[in-house]
């Protein structure tokens, strides 16, 4: 699997070593369309193990609409320390060893923003 920043100016790893929370991980993937099924298979792997760390809160995968091969993952966890130690446990490195090679994936991390009268953070 390859990387890709989401925010050039913020990297992923910088991210993971901050110590706020709660934080969503939004998860970008894209992939040619005959690796959807093995991508769907090997996330829904990781994806029951994340569930069982230590600071997971949920996850969601969605799918471009019209046959698209972009998936967003959408994570939310209770810091991204958390997180962090989530990603870098070797049973999780093990796991995601098994992404097919076409797919790309661009993580970044979030915080939710306040503005006054439309949302609360």
């Amino acid at each position: 699997m390859q990387f890709r920043e989401m925010d050039e100016r913020v990297s992923y790893q910088q991210q993971l070593r901050e110590s706020g929370g709660p934080v969503v991980l939004i998860n970008q993937f894209t992939m040619p369309v005959d690796q959807v099924e093995q991508f769907l298979n090997v996330w829904a792997n990781n994806a029951e193990f994340m569930k069982r760390q230590p600071g997971c809160i949920s996850t969601q995968l969605y799918r471009g609409t019209a046959g698209s091969t972009t998936f967003m993952n959408v994570a939310v966890w209770e810091s991204a320390g958390a997180l962090g130690q989530a990603l870098s446990s070797p049973e999780f490195q093990r796991r995601a060893a098994a992404y097919p090679a076409g797919v790309t994936a661009a993580p970044h991390v979030f915080e939710k923003v306040a503005v006054p009268g439309i949302c609360v953070a």
